[in-house]
């Protein structure tokens, strides 16, 4: 099977959409990441994983740390910048939380300490503990993302 058809199998599999960040040199730095997961809850572990083509790839293996923002349908915007989808019309709202930059606002936001990296094909995995948490604004819904595709809960 070609890489198109595979891409468009694993489209079917509605995601959630997430941002994960990190502090670099002084700079903040974002990307749009809808494979994340639960691992754990003893310890709260969860993971991601980031193709080695994207921007963060490096930085996030030089990283201790990140940030993992869920985010609400009225975020679609921020997904869109981050994703290199649209162009940046406006500032990213990050905010501290546990020492790393989450956005501001988001459903959910999570503070990780990587503990172990996977190389698993052209990506890498890494399982992070989760060292804070804040609920943000609890009557949003979240944003989802369907082959190929932004999506609500309503549509």
């Amino acid at each position: 099977m070609d890489n198109r058809l595979f891409r468009d199998a694993m489209g079917k599999f509605a995601t959630g959409i997430t941002i994960v960040s990190i502090e670099n040199n002084g700079e903040i730095h974002g990307m749009t990441v809808n494979a994340f997961m639960s691992v754990s809850l003893e310890p709260r572990l969860i993971a991601v994983s980031i193709d080695e083509k994207a921007s963060m790839y490096d930085k996030l293996q030089e990283s201790n740390g990140f940030g993992l923002s869920i985010l609400a349908e009225d975020q679609k915007d921020i997904s869109m910048i981050l994703a290199k989808q649209k162009d940046k019309d406006k500032e990213i709202p990050f905010v501290d939380l546990g020492g790393v930059p989450v956005v501001n606002d988001s459903l959910v936001t999570l503070a990780c300490h990587i503990q172990e990296t996977a190389k698993a094909g052209d990506h890498m995995i890494f399982i992070a503990e989760v060292t804070d948490l804040q609920f943000g604004n609890a009557r949003e819904e979240p944003i989802l993302y369907f082959s190929g595709e932004y999506r609500n809960l309503n549509s």
